[in-house]
């Protein structure tokens, strides 16, 4: 955790880091993921300096937990989609939705 963090992240590192082990996570792995949470959190709640954009848009990670729970993997959101492919100059992007963008992005790789 980074210097002078509230007592309250230092709590929900451990919790997340605890959690992430139970679920069959190595240690290295768990600490990453609670570290990147807890980071997010922060930023999201005006307690970093600097912030992504990601960190500030991208809906909480509680409620994004709660959405995709039992649900399996969904893949990339469209906004990581259609960011990766802006990135790889895909024309005509702005027009697709998510699964059109994954294909774009797929054959792209080939």
């Amino acid at each position: 955790m980074p210097s002078g963090s509230s007592p309250k992240r230092e709590r929900q590192y451990e919790h997340i880091k605890k959690s992430a082990q139970d679920r069959g996570e190595s240690t290295e792995r768990a600490e990453e993921i609670a570290a990147r949470t807890v980071n997010k959190e922060r930023a999201r709640a005006g307690e970093s300096r600097t912030a992504s954009r990601s960190s500030l848009d991208d809906i909480s990670s509680g409620r994004r937990g709660g959405l995709r729970s039992h649900q399996g993997a969904q893949g990339p959101t469209y906004d990581q989609l259609y960011a990766e492919a802006k990135r790889r100059g895909i024309h005509g992007r702005s027009d697709m939705n998510k699964s059109q963008l994954q294909r774009a992005l797929d054959d792209k790789k080939n």
